[in-house]
C-alpha cells in the first residue's frame, strides 16, 4: 500500500468521525491494550481483534486504499461509521509505533475487503456502460420530467401567492400565526417537488424568533424567495448558465455534465450539517494543477453519516466533473488513480478584501448564495467587543466571523495555532462573515480542522 510509509496523522483520522462522542471514544481504544493480531498489509487492508464486554472480541477491518475514502467493518453493534474500534484501530496503525505491523491478511479481513472491491468494480463498470434502467427509456423520462416541472410550477405560482398575502397583511402577522403557517406551506412544496423551495420556506419561519431586527430579516428572505419563484415562472427567458442555477436552487435533481477534470485534489474541509430527516456532508477539494475550488456533496440517512469521508491534509488523484449552474462550484466525484494520502499542498491565500470582493462576484450569477470558498493568507484571529474577527497582517481591513464559528470549540484551535502570529486560512466567506474550517501555521506544519 502507497500509504503504508506515509502514516495519516491522528487529526485526520479523528476528522472521520461521525460525531464528538464516537471521537472521544476512539481515541480511547486508539493504544495497543485493547487490540490483538492487529496488522496491515501493503494493498490498503488494516485489521485488528478488539476486546470488548463480550467474551469474543470484535472483528474490525478498514479498507484504506479505496479512493473514495476509507470503508469499514465490525462485528460490534454500533450502527455509527466509522465505529469507536475502527477509529481507534486507525489511530494506533497512524501512531506508527510497530503496533500494526505488516503482515498476511486473515481470511475474515481478506473475504470482505475481496467482496467489496469486487462489488465496487462491478458497479463501476455498469455505470461507464450506461446500462442503468433510468437511462433505458429517454422519452419516459422526459415525460416524467415534465410533469414535475408542471407540479413546480403550480407549487411556486402558490408560494407567490402566500407571499403577497404576507406582504399586504404586514410583517407582524408572521409572528402571530407561528411557525405551523410556514410548515404548512412547506409540505405543500415537498408535494410539488421542490425541495429547494421547501428548505426555504421552512427558514421564514424560523426568523420571527432569531431576536430584534427580525422583520428586517424576514423581508430580505422574502425578496430572495420571491426572486427564486420569480426566476423559475421565468425560466425560458433566463441565460442557460442562469437557468440552471434557479432549477438546481429549486431543488430539481441534475447531473455533472461538466468534462471530467484529472487533478491531485487537496482535501481542504469536511463537515456534515444535519436535520431529522437527512445528514449532508461538504468535501471542499483544491486543484494542485487546475487551481480549481470544487465542492463534493454526500448523504446519509437521518441518524447516520454519509458512506464518502476523505480526511482533511489528504490529497487524492481522481476526476470530477461539474455541475451545470453559473458559478457552482458542486462536482461529482469519477475515476480515482490512487487512494488518499498526506500531502504538503497548500492553496493560495487572498486578503480579506480580495476574499469579500470575491463574494460580491460570485452573487452575480448566483443571487442566492450564501458563501463562497475563500483562503486567506497571514490573517490574525483577535478579539473584537465580544465578537471574533480574522485580521489581515498586512492591510488594514479584517473579516468578522459568523455567529456559527464563534460558538464552535475551532475557533480556540483557530487561536491556539496563531498565538499571535499570522496563519492561513481556509472557510467560507458570506454576508454574516467568515466562518473558519482549516488553518496552516505560517511555517511548516499540518493543515489542522476546525470544524
Amino acid at each position: 500500500m502507497t500509504q503504508q510509509g506515509v502514516r495519516w496523522t491522528a487529526d485526520q483520522v479523528l476528522a472521520l468521525a461521525p460525531d464528538a462522542a464516537s471521537r472521544k471514544a476512539g481515541s480511547k481504544l486508539g493504544a495497543a491494550g485493547p487490540w490483538s493480531e492487529a496488522g496491515s498489509s501493503d494493498e490498503g487492508t488494516v485489521w485488528g481483534l478488539c476486546k470488548g464486554s463480550g467474551s469474543k472480541p470484535y472483528q474490525t477491518v478498514v479498507d484504506i486504499a479505496d479512493a473514495s475514502g476509507p470503508a469499514y467493518k465490525c462485528s460490534c453493534p454500533s450502527r455509527k461509521f466509522p465505529c469507536k474500534h475502527a477509529l481507534g484501530l486507525l489511530l494506533l496503525w497512524a501512531s506508527g509505533d510497530g503496533a500494526v505491523p505488516t503482515a498476511e491478511v486473515p481470511e475474515w479481513a481478506g473475504q470482505w475487503t475481496e467482496g467489496r472491491r469486487k462489488r465496487a468494480a462491478e458497479k463501476k463498470a455498469e455505470e461507464s456502460s450506461g446500462s442503468s434502467p433510468a437511462s433505458a427509456d429517454p422519452e419516459a423520462a422526459r415525460r416524467r420530467a415534465e410533469r414535475r416541472a408542471e407540479r413546480v410550477t403550480a407549487g411556486a405560482a402558490e408560494l407567490e401567492q402566500r407571499l403577497t398575502d404576507l406582504l399586504r397583511g404586514g410583517l407582524a402577522s408572521a409572528e402571530q400565526s407561528g411557525y405551523g403557517l410556514w410548515e404548512e406551506t412547506a409540505a405543500r412544496m415537498v408535494d410539488a417537488q421542490a425541495q429547494g423551495l421547501a428548505a426555504r420556506v421552512r427558514e421564514l419561519g424560523a426568523i420571527p424568533s432569531t431576536g430584534p431586527g427580525w422583520p428586517v430579516r424576514l423581508l430580505e428572505e422574502c425578496a430572495l424567495l420571491h426572486l427564486l419563484g420569480q426566476g423559475w415562472l421565468r425560466r425560458e427567458r433566463l441565460p442557460d448558465g442562469l437557468a440552471a442555477t434557479v432549477r438546481a436552487r429549486i431543488g430539481l435533481p441534475t447531473s455533472a455534465d461538466g468534462p471530467p477534470v484529472r487533478d491531485r485534489w487537496l482535501v481542504l474541509a469536511q463537515y456534515d450539517t444535519t436535520d431529522p430527516r437527512l445528514t449532508t456532508r461538504r468535501i471542499w477539494l483544491y486543484g494542485a494543477d487546475s487551481h480549481r475550488t470544487a465542492l463534493l456533496l454526500s448523504y446519509g440517512a437521518a441518524g447516520r453519516a454519509p458512506e464518502l469521508a476523505l480526511p482533511v491534509g489528504l490529497a487524492l488523484e481522481a476526476e470530477v466533473s461539474a455541475y451545470p449552474g453559473a458559478g457552482q462550484l458542486r462536482v461529482s466525484l469519477g475515476e480515482q488513480f490512487a487512494p488518499p494520502a498526506p500531502a504538503a499542498i497548500r492553496p493560495p491565500g487572498l486578503t480579506t478584501s480580495q476574499a469579500a470582493a470575491r463574494y460580491g462576484d460570485a452573487l452575480r450569477d448566483d443571487p442566492w448564495l450564501e458563501s463562497v470558498p475563500v483562503t486567506l493568507d497571514r490573517v490574525v484571529p483577535t478579539p473584537d467587543g465580544d465578537s471574533w474577527q480574522l485580521a489581515d497582517a498586512d492591510e488594514d481591513a479584517a473579516l468578522p466571523l459568523t455567529p456559527a464559528a464563534r460558538s464552535r470549540p475551532g475557533l480556540w484551535r483557530l487561536v491556539a495555532l496563531s498565538g499571535g502570529a499570522p496563519v492561513r486560512v481556509f472557510g467560507e466567506c458570506g454576508h454574516q462573515g467568515f466562518t473558519p474550517l482549516t488553518a496552516w501555521p505560517e511555517g511548516p506544519g499540518d493543515a489542522v480542522a476546525l470544524c
